[in-house]
């Protein structure tokens, strides 16, 4: 008898267990969620914005990473412009709309600081410029400040030039010469990586050391947003790696430049920097170097690439913009002399690259309540992540028709976004925009205008590719291109500095 109860106890518990398990599953998300509504501030009476907080530890990271830009256009129309989920370990407030972005980038220092995620923290490193805030931010700020000043000054981009013109110009060559299609996304990210190495950094390599330097990088790009987890084969843990083999190579070619740096003028931004610092009486140590050198090359990489690529697939969408563009040159003598003596500017191009505004290379800004603050009705409480969103307030009602490329929208005459400027945040604003925005524009211009002078290029698959937005927009399986060259030879343009920073911005 009592074997036979044990049986029926045994039998009831193996019924009751599945559905217990079930249960305990169901309520994971509930009580996940309720964890973080308690988290908030209840001096403050307004309610936390609506939003999931998807699953323990990891909340809505797995979505967000495979369904990209989707994740953020499906919970606003759900939710509207101001939601809350869970990414990357950490409670975020996602933010559109260009009022709600005017008090983000307006309260730095004050409602706000700047915090990336805290795996791209970890892998750039505690001493780069994007990870200080608050009073450690004033500091490096007042010594990098001035130096980012110089570096990215008028007279240092002009003597940038000839390197990034020749630089661009031979990268263009070899996509002509060859024999099968070009992967652009591939080619823009080594092009950018070369002008970050060669023309930022002035670091003189052979061929060898720039390719495998530049897969190290990939490998610490392609998980600088992931779950802060460091163990081995998580993705922190790789971008650790990669960033100990960047630091590890660039120690000893640090080291030879602090050697020939008394002997040589200013002729990239490492010269213009350990001058600046040594003007001001700095002592930067060889970490800080290293991490610098990262931090420039991650500032003129991905991104650049991500709209260098966004530019192409346009120029082949839109034919009629090429020869626009085209008449332009034509007109300023870029086509047919040598040389832009008196240029102003071209007005043109510098529309279509402000309406890359369709593409923006990233999502979004960070940053991270200093205080509990309103917006929208809802309470951001203090010491949760705010990300302002850049794609979805550039793709807002402000502009007509915003889902169509328009370089003619950017015309000073018919100018749709002068009703708000935090409607167009490309490089962010306020204190914290980027440093190094004039840079990208002359990059992209500059590739513009040897694209179109020296060469023509035809898409070399049956269909346009996807678009993916995580960790950059990048197409997914490549954008693969055909280019030949115009004619044999030397190009026949040669940029002078005023024509690319002629026109207003």
């Amino acid at each position: 008898m009592e074997f036979k109860g044990l049986e029926s106890r045994e039998d009831a518990l193996s019924k009751v267990a599945p559905q217990a398990s079930i249960c305990l599953l169901i309520s994971f998300p509930h009580l996940w969620s309720l964890r973080w509504s308690l988290t908030r501030d209840r001096r403050c009476e307004l309610p936390l914005p609506e939003g999931s907080m998807g699953w323990p530890l990891v909340g809505e990271t797995f979505q967000w990473l495979f369904q990209g830009s989707n994740f953020h256009i499906s919970r606003r129309k759900r939710h509207g412009n101001v939601f809350k989920t869970h990414l990357l370990g950490k409670p975020l407030i996602r933010v559109t709309g260009a009022e709600n972005i005017r008090k983000v980038l307006m309260g730095e220092h004050t409602l706000v600081c700047t915090q990336w995620p805290q795996s791209t923290r970890i892998i750039l490193g505690p001493n780069t410029l994007v990870n200080s805030s608050g009073e450690l931010h004033k500091r490096r700020r007042k010594v990098a400040g001035r130096t980012c000043v110089t570096v990215f000054s008028r007279r240092a981009l002009e003597s940038y030039l000839p390197r990034l013109q020749h630089l661009i110009r031979s990268e263009i060559a070899k996509w002509c010469a060859e024999p099968a299609a070009v992967d652009v996304y591939s080619a823009t990210r080594s092009l950018t990586f070369r002008i970050a190495i060669g023309v930022l950094l002035g670091l003189r390599l052979d061929e060898e050391r720039i390719i495998y330097l530049a897969q190290v990088f990939e490998q610490l790009m392609s998980n600088l947003f992931s779950l802060p987890v460091d163990i081995p084969l998580s993705g922190l843990h790789k971008g650790i790696k990669a960033r100990e083999i960047l630091h590890a190579n660039m120690e000893k070619i640090i080291q030879e430049k602090l050697e020939q740096q008394n002997q040589e003028e200013h002729q990239d931004a490492f010269d213009y920097m350990l001058s600046t610092a040594k003007e001001q009486g700095q002592q930067i140590s060889i970490q800080e170097l290293k991490e610098t050198a990262v931090e420039l090359i991650f500032a003129a990489h991905s991104t650049t690439a991500s709209a260098a690529t966004s530019l192409v697939l346009q120029l082949l969408l839109h034919p009629e913009v090429v020869e626009r563009v085209r008449l332009e040159l034509e007109g300023h003598n870029l086509v047919l002399q040598l040389r832009w003596s008196g240029l102003t500017g071209l007005c043109y191009l510098d529309q279509v690259i402000r309406e890359l505004r369709l593409l923006p290379p990233v999502s979004g800004g960070y940053r991270t309540a200093l205080q509990t603050f309103e917006l929208d009705g809802y309470q951001i409480p203090k010491g949760w992540s705010v990300m302002y969103s850049i794609r979805d307030t550039e793709t807002a009602e402000i502009f007509q028709n915003p889902e169509l490329f328009d370089p003619d929208r950017f015309d000073q005459d018919q100018l749709e976004s002068r009703s708000s400027r935090f409607s167009y945040v490309p490089f962010g604003g306020g204190v914290r925009s980027c440093v190094g925005k004039e840079l990208a524009q002359i990059i992209l211009k500059t590739l513009s205008i040897e694209l179109i002078g020296t060469c023509t290029w035809t898409l070399a698959t049956e269909n346009f590719p996807r678009m993916q937005t995580v960790p950059v927009v990048h197409p997914v399986n490549g954008l693969h291109v055909n280019f030949i060259a115009l004619h044999d030879g030397e190009p026949q343009v040669t940029l002078r500095f005023e024509a690319l920073v002629g026109a207003a911005l």
